[in-house]
C-alpha cells in the first residue's frame, strides 16, 4: 500500500501529543505528592523517557511487533529497528508507527509510578521498570495488537491501549503498593497535596495529548480519527462530572483534585472504545468511569492500602471497565475492523473482552509480583525511613524542588 502523506502528517503529530502526555503525567503527579518528594516524582516519568525509549528502539518493539511466536511475543528480527526504514505499515511509515507505539511503551511504566510514589529508590525504580515492560508490556502488546497475537486473534477489542497500557498499569501499581508497602505514617498523618495548581496544569495537558494517544490511533487521518477524538474528549467531560458529581454527594463539596482525577478516569474508560463506539456511547463510558473510579478511590480508604497517587483506582479500574463496556457500546458498522457488541446484538463479544481482562491482569499481577521480590533481594526496594522522612528530593538527587 502507498504511503499516505495526511495519514503521516497525523501520525507524527499523534507521537508529539502522547510524548507531551508524559510530561503532563509528570506535573499530574507531582502536584498531589508532598512538596519534599516533587522532584523525585517528576523524575519517576522523566527517566521512563530516557530507559525506555532506548529499551524500544533496542529490542522492545521487536518483542512487540515482530514476527509471533505461538501469539505471545515477537521475535528479534527488528532489533535496534533493523527493517523498518523505507517500508511501510498501512499507510504510513513503519518507523512513524514505531515511534508511536514508543510513546506508549514510554508512559506506561510511568503510571504505576502513582502507586509508590515518595517512598521508593530510584534506581530500583529504573531497573524495575526497565524489566517490567520487557516481561509485561512488550507481550501484552504484541497480545492485543499484533496481527498474530492471541487476544487479537479472538478479536479482543482494544483500540488504544485500554488493557495494553491502564489495566495491565494498574494492576501492577496495586501490586506495588501491597509488596511495597504503606509510606511511613499513613493513613494517621496527613499527606496532602503540595500543589494543586500543578495537578490541574498536568490533567490539562494529559487531555490535550489524549487526543494523539485514541485518535491517534486510527493510523490515518479518516473519519475513524474525527469518531476517536470525539468519542474522546465527551468521555473526558463526563469523567469530570460523574466523579464530582458523587464526590459533591457523598463530601458535600465539589473539588478541583475531584475534577482532575475524573476527566483522567473518563480519558481512561473511553481508551479501549474510541474507535469502536458512538460519541454518545463515549459519553456513558466517560460518567461510569468517572463514577466508578472515585467509587474505588473510596475503597482504598477502607482497605487501607497506600497506592498513593491512585494509580489502581483510576488506571486499572477505569482500564477494566472501559474493556467491558467495549464489548458492549461497540458497533461494526462504526469500524469495520471492529466488532458488535451486546446493545448491537453480539453479546458474546464479551467473552473476548472478559478473556483479555483476565490475561492481562492476571499475568502483569504475578510478574509485577515476581520482579518485586527479586529486587527487593537483590537491591531492596524502599529508602530508609529516616530518609523517607527527610524526602526523596534530598536524599535520592541530592535537590530541592523549590528555594522559597
Amino acid at each position: 500500500m502507498q504511503i499516505d502523506s495526511g495519514d503521516t502528517a497525523w501520525l507524527l503529530v499523534s507521537t508529539a501529543l502522547v510524548l507531551f502526555m508524559t510530561p503532563g503525567l509528570a506535573l499530574f503527579y507531582g502536584g498531589m505528592v508532598r512538596r519534599k518528594n516533587v522532584l523525585s516524582t517528576l523524575m519517576h516519568a522523566f527517566a521512563a523517557l530516557g530507559v525506555i525509549s532506548l529499551q524500544w528502539v533496542l529490542f522492545g518493539y521487536s518483542l512487540a511487533f515482530g514476527t509471533s511466536h505461538a501469539g505471545l511475543i515477537g521475535g528479534f528480527d527488528h532489533v535496534g529497528l533493523s527493517g523498518l526504514a523505507g517500508t511501510a505499515r498501512g499507510t504510513v511509515p513503519a518507523l512513524a508507527f514505531c515511534a508511536f507505539q514508543m510513546m506508549f511503551a514510554v508512559i506506561t511504566p510511568a503510571l504505576i509510578a502513582g502507586a509508590f510514589a515518595e517512598r521508593m529508590r530510584f534506581s530500583a525504580y529504573l531497573v524495575f521498570a526497565v524489566l517490567w515492560t520487557t516481561l509485561v508490556y512488550d507481550p501484552v502488546a504484541h497480545w492485543v495488537w499484533a496481527e498474530e497475537g492471541w487476544l487479537f486473534e479472538m478479536a479482543a477489542l482494544d483500540f488504544a491501549g485500554g488493557t495494553v497500557v491502564h489495566l495491565a498499569a494498574g494492576v501492577s501499581a496495586l501490586v506495588c503498593s501491597l509488596v511495597i508497602g504503606r509510606r511511613t505514617g499513613w493513613p494517621h498523618e496527613r499527606h496532602q497535596p503540595h500543589n494543586l495548581t500543578m495537578t490541574l496544569l498536568g490533567a490539562g495537558i494529559l487531555w490535550f495529548g489524549w487526543f494523539g494517544f485514541n485518535a491517534g490511533s486510527a493510523l490515518a487521518a479518516n473519519g475513524l480519527a474525527a469518531m476517536a477524538l470525539v468519542g474522546t474528549h465527551a468521555a473526558a467531560a463526563a469523567g469530570a462530572c460523574g466523579w464530582v458529581l458523587v464526590e459533591w454527594a457523598q463530601r458535600r463539596k465539589p473539588t478541583a483534585l475531584g475534577v482532575a482525577s475524573g476527566l483522567v478516569a473518563g480519558l481512561v474508560g473511553i481508551t479501549p472504545a474510541a474507535g469502536f463506539v458512538s460519541p454518545l456511547a463515549a459519553l456513558v463510558i466517560g460518567f461510569l468511569s468517572g463514577a466508578a473510579c472515585y467509587g474505588a478511590v473510596l475503597l482504598k480508604e477502607r482497605l487501607r492500602y497506600d497506592d498513593s497517587l491512585d494509580a489502581f483506582g483510576v488506571h486499572g479500574v477505569g482500564g477494566l471497565l472501559g474493556a467491558l463496556l467495549t464489548g458492549v457500546f461497540a458497533r461494526k458498522a462504526l469500524n469495520d475492523g471492529g466488532q458488535d457488541g451486546l446493545l448491537a446484538g453480539n453479546p458474546g463479544q464479551l467473552v473476548p473482552q472478559v478473556a483479555g481482562i483476565v490475561a492481562v491482569g492476571l499475568y502483569a499481577a504475578v510478574v509485577t509480583f515476581g520482579l518485586l521480590k527479586l529486587l527487593d533481594k537483590l537491591m531492596g526496594l524502599r529508602v530508609p525511613v529516616p530518609e523517607e522522612r527527610e524526602g526523596l528530593d534530598a536524599t535520592e538527587h541530592g535537590e530541592t524542588g523549590y528555594a522559597l
